[in-house]
């Protein structure tokens, strides 16, 4: 058997009046993400981390940000497309682990759609993605809720 990790991370900041897309929802909040494509920093993180697993590149080298392919592309079409790139090498995943760092609002009464979407993605199940919510207590650039930060961890296995 052939296992490998790998980790990713993103940030994005937030402003008023933009959407906020967390695993492939929208939250409600008053807030969203600066970003080239729709900022979900959760798909980004697993995106990156899944890539980096695979040893194929990163994020911004196969969705670049300055390329009119991907303006406000839904990350869910990323995260299907870097499925796509692991496949073709051979690769399933086995599972996620992550983590969203962001003050406000308060994203743990949508983990579980969240967990379902990426899974349905993934070709998994809901049972092999974790996704816990922290803050940073009010504390940086998050605590003063101007940005978002996720990071992820998964395990893949050769086929």
């Amino acid at each position: 058997m052939n296992f490998r990790t790998g980790q990713g991370i993103d940030f994005h900041r937030l402003e008023k009046g933009r959407d906020l897309w967390l695993g492939g929802i929208l939250i409600p909040s008053e807030k969203g993400c600066i970003a080239h494509s729709d900022g979900d920093v959760l798909l980004h993180a697993i995106c990156d981390a899944l890539l980096g697993a695979s040893a194929s590149g990163d994020i911004g080298f196969h969705f670049p940000d300055n390329s009119a392919a991907f303006k406000n592309i839904d990350s869910k079409i990323l995260l299907d497309r870097t499925l796509s790139i692991i496949s073709e090498k051979g690769f399933m995943v086995v599972n996620v682990d992550s983590t969203v760092c962001l003050e406000k609002p308060k994203i743990a009464g949508y983990i579980p759609e969240m967990r379902s979407t990426i899974a349905a993605i993934l070709k998994t199940t809901p049972g092999d993605i974790s996704i816990k919510a922290t803050t940073a207590e009010k504390m940086g650039f998050i605590g003063r809720e101007e940005g978002v930060v996720a990071i992820a961890s998964v395990l893949i296995e050769k086929k």
